[in-house]
């Protein structure tokens, strides 16, 4: 991701992505084709269910057709561009790319992390600067649902549908963003506010709660999980705790064993955005 943003201006080439694949599968010893396109013979299928009894959700293009496909990619990729000869709107470029190279599945492994990076790439280039967006993490989050999207989409050639849904996703991942830079410029300011008055204990669980993210700690904190995390004693956990509110590091509701606290600031939830064929955001 450093290397695509600092070079998102730069034409996409199969250097790139070569290089891209090698970072992605640096280490790994079970692949033939590192840095390069595959080249086996097995067909490339994405497949579930037990082994005796696969279900083949989709099988790629045979390793022999991998190079001429990818140069026509490329070929697009580069005259769909901002300053091509026929440019695209930027959610657009960014679903059709996405699904594309998904399509053609160019290497052994690391075509998912691959073709998110190059759907980034193509919304960095949409709008002439890199996106600081949390586009992967949002995928993964809708998971289940981006896998039947995909498989919906690879069966026709009718894509508005699977348009559509990338542009929810992305419009979605957008919102998580900026709720995580509001999120983590309030943990700053907490954090340096607390500065020195804080004992070590208080500090790690702290720091447990902020890494559950901007939807706030699930189901709250309670003194037997501020002992798990602190590994303190109960009459420990309770001056602790009361500290720590009195400070205004934490907040309470309830009283004595249904007390449950949550960091004081706010609590920013991202729900799923849906968008129509006719381009509208109907679901927040």
């Amino acid at each position: 991701m450093v290397d695509l943003y600092r070079s998102f201006s730069e034409p996409l080439s199969k250097e790139t992505l070569f290089r891209w694949h090698e970072m992605i599968v640096s280490g790994r010893r079970d692949l033939k084709d590192v840095g390069r396109f595959r080249t086996g013979k097995e067909p490339m299928q994405v497949v579930s269910g037990r082994i005796d009894a696969p279900r083949v959700h989709f099988e790629a293009p045979p390793a022999s057709s991998v190079t001429s496909e990818m140069k026509q990619f490329l070929e697009w990729f580069s005259r769909t561009r901002k300053d091509g000869q026929r440019p695209l709107s930027a959610l657009t470029r960014a679903a059709v790319a996405h699904l594309y190279f998904e399509s053609i599945h160019p290497f052994e492994d690391g075509n998912g992390r691959i073709g998110r990076a190059i759907a980034e790439k193509s919304l960095a280039e949409s709008l002439g600067q890199p996106t600081l967006i949390t586009l992967a993490a949002t995928i993964l989050l809708r998971r289940k649902a981006y896998y039947e999207a995909l498989e919906a989409a690879n069966k026709h050639n009718e894509i508005t549908n699977w348009v559509a849904w990338f542009a929810g996703i992305a419009i979605e991942a957008q919102r998580r963003t900026i709720a995580l830079v509001e999120f983590l410029i309030d943990k700053t300011k907490l954090l340096d506010r607390l500065k020195g008055e804080l004992n070590e204990r208080q500090t790690k669980v702290l720091l447990r709660m902020f890494r559950e993210g901007p939807e706030g700690f699930k189901g709250g904190l309670n003194a037997g999980k501020y002992t798990t995390i602190a590994g303190s004693s109960p009459a420990t956990t309770t001056r602790d705790l009361s500290d720590l509110v009195s400070k205004g590091a934490l907040t309470r509701e309830g009283e004595l064993r249904h007390a449950r606290y949550q960091l004081n600031v706010p609590v920013r939830v991202v729900g799923q955005i849906s968008v129509n064929e006719q381009g509208d955001v109907v679901g927040v």
